[in-house]
């Protein structure tokens, strides 16, 4: 955890936006959610809205500023995820970051061979597992879409692919509204019941409108589920800069602010008190080759600067690092995706999600994913900053080496060499001749023998026999139940 808030030390920080200009962005959010409003596909969420005080015409809703101000009024200002055995994990809060894996995409490369192919539920169990053992991995999301199940009822069998390979914290995505509450009752099963879930919850909903101002009624659906059980959630509008948003970056921001905005009212209106972020995703579209990518600073830019308007109202924020457009694990890998890690620290964003993407994010890597968790250890040390007191600055220390001496077998150095500089497992800071002796190994390689190493060793705890009989049987029904839905 990066936490600036129990540092005696200055840290590094980061500032997008001065005041005035998250008191323009917030305006504007508050005006296109009253003036421009909401295209909601949900009869019951319109209904809900227009006893609040909304203006409904048709499917389109207009939402006044008293509104959004009373539902703020009600939402904490955060919220505790705790782990599958309910230990406190996650303290989503303040200035306090975190880093968890990519997600959804319809491709995978092979944590074993390397090999492109589409998604299978075995390979988001094999990404939980890799997510456990990274040390800086502080949740998971499953690594993948599958793509071997059928579509409608793909969560309830990657929640069970994931909730049986790690014991950290999970932001799940609800494929439907009955999706979403088969997975809470699958992770009840684990907690001991609703009751325990609700007090420790160790899953948090990923629940995304469309943009521009689209609310789908499943999407609504889900939102009205996690908020029914105070499940944590992070709504995550994606508005594309010139496509689904506009082609500034403060355009995108304050659209960004106003559906997020959206989701916490609806949130709220249905269940005042339930946790909810104020998240979205700035995404970037090259409008020369029409390609999406996500290893662009302007998307640690645009969503560094949101999360300091969701600041603003003391809510908990939603990043996106980690990632690259890259398809080989190559400098352009370590280059973008160590770049929005470093940045989005810097900003003090709280849940940091889709480290390991690959390919304009159509590929999760669980590869990538092990440098991405070297990248953030390097700026977790960084973000510790530098204590400055009369232990540090070793006044004394220097008086008794004096001129011309050492420092190699003073005392202090003895109490301080172990921790002045950090430990790398994979980087290699060997003599030449060394390195060569040893197999000349690049990045890539080493990475793959720590891959190998995790899949060969790495053991959590498992479920009772109960606990996992109880999930295979609500997946089950739940297939059945979906599917049927779907016809």
């Amino acid at each position: 955890m990066i936490n600036s808030g129990s540092n005696r030390e200055t840290i590094p920080y980061l500032r997008i936006l001065n005041q005035d200009q998250i008191w323009e962005i917030k305006r504007a959010a508050f005006d296109i959610m009253f003036t421009v409003g909401f295209k909601v596909l949900h009869k019951g969420a319109r209904d809900m809205l227009k006893k609040a005080g909304a203006i409904v015409e048709g499917e389109i809703v207009k939402v006044p500023e008293h509104i959004v101000t009373q539902c703020l009024a009600t939402t904490p200002k955060g919220f505790t995820l705790f782990d599958r055995s309910g230990k406190r994990a996650l303290e989503v809060e303040g200035r306090k970051s975190y880093y968890g894996t990519s997600t959804a995409s319809p491709r995978t490369k092979d944590a074993v061979t390397g090999e492109i192919h589409p998604t299978r539920v075995k390979d988001i169990e094999i990404g939980a597992l890799v997510a456990d053992a990274c040390e800086h991995i502080d949740w998971v999301m499953p690594m993948g879409s599958s793509q071997d199940v059928p579509p409608t009822a793909a969560d309830v069998y990657e929640f069970e692919a994931v909730v049986t390979h790690t014991k950290k914290p999970i932001v799940f995505i609800g494929y439907s509204g009955r999706g979403t509450e088969l997975v809470i009752e699958m992770a009840a099963e684990v907690a001991g019941g609703l009751d325990q879930l609700r007090q420790k919850p160790f899953i948090a909903l990923y629940p995304e409108p469309i943009s521009p101002l689209l609310q789908p009624e499943e999407t609504v659906d889900r939102i009205f589920a996690a908020a029914d059980y105070f499940i944590p959630q992070v709504p995550g509008p994606a508005v594309q800069l010139g496509a689904t948003g506009p082609c500034t970056m403060a355009g995108v921001i304050a659209l960004i602010t106003a559906e997020s905005l959206m989701c916490m009212v609806l949130a709220q209106l249905r269940q005042p008190g339930c946790p909810v972020c104020l998240s979205g995703n700035v995404q970037i579209l090259s409008l020369t080759t029409g390609i999406f990518g996500v290893g662009y600073p302007e998307m640690s830019l645009g969503i560094s600067a949101q999360a300091e308007v969701a600041q603003s109202f003391g809510l908990p924020t939603w990043g996106y690092a980690g990632c690259t457009d890259s398809k080989v694990l190559d400098a352009q890998a370590g280059l973008e995706s160590g770049f929005s890690i470093v940045t989005q620290a810097l900003a003090g964003l709280n849940l940091i999600h889709d480290v390991g993407y690959m390919d304009q994010g159509m590929v999760c890597s669980p590869a990538q994913l092990v440098l991405g968790n070297e990248a953030i250890g390097m700026t977790r040390r960084f973000m510790e900053g530098i204590r400055v007191d009369q232990e540090t600055l070793a006044r004394q220390v220097i008086a008794d080496v004096g001129p011309a001496g050492h420092f190699l077998t003073h005392a202090h150095t003895f109490a301080h060499c172990r921790t002045a500089v950090g430990q790398s497992k994979l980087l290699t800071r060997e003599p030449y001749e060394k390195w060569e002796a040893r197999g000349a190994k690049n990045m890539e390689d080493r990475i793959q023998e720590r891959l190998s190493d995790i899949l060969a060793t790495h053991k959590i705890d498992p479920l009772s026999d109960r606990v996992i009989e109880r999930l295979k049987s609500l997946r089950e029904s739940g297939h059945k139940e979906l599917s049927k839905m779907a016809e």
